[in-house]
């Protein structure tokens, strides 16, 4: 019995050891076709977020559920192109059953040089995103002069955070 399951552990393993280059090459695929569709504004963009997946913005106030962010995006989905993230690198992961994918990008975009971070799970032969966090990227050596100008702007407009 030992020694079945060893063997049966030896083949899992061998399994998800083959299954790293294309599962990346998939996921890598899902990624860019979540980009491209809102470069090109398809709400086929939306489709890839699951139901209860959460989308964190680059300013303090955006944290939306899927449909929410939906609703909040459908200005910019009447346009020709919501928004254009070319991804200049991407790092892919996923758990020993390949059931959860997460990752993290450096993008370009109108912001200049973004990073996010995001996690997806299995969707029958396909990902839903489940979390993703876009951040813009501060260079170190002006993180004091953005940091002065987020204080300013926090002393003129009173929003500390806190629960919204």
């Amino acid at each position: 019995m030992k020694r079945l399951l060893l063997a049966l552990s030896l083949m899992l393993c061998a399994c998800v050891a083959q299954a790293g280059p294309a599962l990346k090459k998939q996921a890598n695929a899902f990624l860019d076709r979540w980009h491209n569709d809102a470069a090109h504004a398809r709400p086929a963009y939306f489709d890839k977020i699951a139901k209860d997946g959460i989308y964190i913005g680059t300013d303090k106030t955006e944290r939306w559920r899927r449909d929410a962010f939906k609703d909040w995006a459908k200005p910019h989905f009447k346009r020709k192109s919501a928004w254009d993230f070319k991804t200049l690198r991407r790092n892919v992961y996923f758990s020993d059953d390949t059931s959860i994918v997460w990752f993290d990008e450096l993008l370009d975009t109108r912001m200049g040089v973004c990073q996010a971070s995001g996690v997806m799970r299995r969707k029958g032969a396909s990902f839903e995103i489940v979390h993703y966090q876009l951040s813009m990227a501060v260079p170190n050596e002006v993180a004091g002069q953005v940091t002065r100008l987020i204080k300013d702007f926090e002393e003129k407009d009173g929003w500390k955070g806190g629960p919204r």
